[in-house]
């Protein structure tokens, strides 16, 4: 969106703080690409209005436990997620992990307590961005959560075993079939996580088939999943709280 005159061209006025900003350091946000701070207060305003809703992929992967996610993926949301882990804005991991916990928090329900259990990327993805996204704002929404009085912990219990083909233009089925044994699970995690309350968390849903496949991983070796916590579901997804 550019600023014209002081103004944007919807009509709204350039906060002078961020006008400031970015006339000294060029910087915009990574939401609405207004001139300013990474994250300006309109957006930052926006995660938390939020309303966390059932995102069940249609048709629903076998498996899958309950997907529960921020908003659709679309919008000012979909740029931050972008932005932080395409273009590596750390500063989002902050307010994508605050948004993420309340998301966690409509998982558990009346639960007080769980292990945030992050669906991994392989190692060459990592090292292609240069960080890893997922884990940087699973840590961010267990600090979140822990502030609130929820014993919230992280556990990098799963890892990639077979990396699988790019999943752009796959069909449901296809994507299923494509992730099958893709993870497993970290051997030192098999005892910790038994009887624990254990929620997968991912940045996007799709059709679902990531976070289906990492349900797999964790219950074939005994370990019950309560759900699946995401920041964002594409527009494919139904929001209709089933």
């Amino acid at each position: 969106m550019v600023a014209v005159g002081g103004r944007f061209a919807d009509g709204g006025a350039v906060p002078v703080r961020d006008a400031f900003v970015d006339l000294v350091l060029g910087g915009r946000c990574a939401g609405c690409d207004r001139p300013g701070v990474t994250l300006c207060d309109g957006c930052r305003g926006l995660l938390t209005t939020l309303t966390p809703f059932r995102a069940w992929p249609d048709p629903r992967p076998p498996g899958l436990r309950t997907p529960t996610a921020a908003a659709p993926y679309a919008g000012e949301l979909r740029a931050l997620i972008l932005a932080h882990k395409e273009h590596a804005r750390y500063a989002l991991a902050k307010p994508l992990g605050r948004l993420l916990a309340s998301v966690v928090r409509t998982a558990l329900e009346d639960r007080r307590a769980a292990w945030l259990c992050p669906v991994p990327s392989s190692p060459a993805t990592v090292r292609q961005r240069g960080h890893d996204p997922l884990r940087r704002i699973t840590k961010a929404a267990v600090r979140s959560l822990r502030r609130q009085g929820i014993d919230a912990r992280p556990a990098d219990a799963l890892r990639v075993v077979r990396r699988p083909e790019d999943q752009a233009g796959l069909s449901a089925e296809r994507r299923t079939a494509n992730l099958d044994g893709a993870f497993g699970l970290r051997s030192r995690w098999a005892e910790t996580l038994i009887d624990q309350p254990v929620l997968l968390v991912d940045d996007v849903i799709t059709t679902g088939s990531t976070l289906s496949e990492a349900c797999r991983a964790l219950e074939s070796r005994g370990i019950p999943v309560l759900g699946c916590a995401v920041l964002a579901a594409t527009q494919r997804l139904s929001a209709s709280g089933s």
